[in-house]
């Protein structure tokens, strides 16, 4: 999708991962750390994830749990990223001992599905909650607890002679095949199409202490 970002060995990937960490490895804590640390993909699959090769950016503190509000301590940081991509930043290059322009760009993000709706905003507890089959799911509603399940949803990603493609919970075999991946081109004509204009009214107070 983009050559022009390729064919420069020196530009650098980036991966971004962030989850809930103990310092006091106490269940009663008086605050919550959140951690913001970059991983650089230039390297090999054996150095990359070493202690080592990652950095540290953003510390997140804060009385409460951040929840959608984290884009606020994470603003900065996707400021600095939209700037690395859109401008060249000169570099010095020490092998051959010359200045050079140099783009940064974020290929993916890590962290686990409770804080992936914190940083997309995409809920993770309705009948939406499955970002792969999205409004394509087979998602119902528990009668007597009035819970959303996903029981047996996954046998649509079996193949057709697997051992476990009939339903048990409702007693059928299971016929329909898994729905189509969402890829980029098809998100960017989707959100295109689809104009949704949000008014939140957020009464809580953000109080989150951000170290740098």
């Amino acid at each position: 999708m983009f050559p022009y970002f390729s064919t420069e060995s020196r530009n650098v990937c980036l991966g971004i991962c962030t989850d809930e960490l103990n310092p006091f490895r106490s269940s009663v804590a008086l605050y919550f750390c959140w951690p913001v640390i970059f991983t650089v993909y230039n390297l090999s699959p054996g150095m990359c994830m070493r202690p080592k090769f990652m950095f540290l950016s953003t510390v997140i503190l804060s009385p409460n749990r951040p929840g959608r509000n984290i884009d606020v301590c994470l603003q900065w940081l996707i400021d600095e990223l939209t700037q690395l991509w859109s401008s060249r930043t000169l570099t010095y290059d020490v092998s051959t001992k010359q200045n050079s322009f140099m783009k940064t760009t974020l290929i993916w993000t890590i962290y686990n599905f409770s804080t992936y709706e914190m940083v997309s905003g995409w809920s993770t507890h309705e009948k939406l909650a499955c970002p792969y089959c999205m409004e394509n799911n087979k998602v119902f509603t528990l009668t007597n607890g009035s819970k959303t399940s996903f029981l047996d949803c996954y046998q649509r990603f079996l193949p057709t002679n697997h051992m476990y493609i009939n339903n048990f919970f409702v007693s059928k075999v299971e016929k329909d095949v898994a729905p189509r991946i969402f890829w980029v081109k098809n998100c960017i004509t989707w959100c295109q199409s689809t104009v949704t204009l949000c008014l939140v009214s957020n009464l809580i107070s953000r109080k989150f202490l951000v170290l740098v």
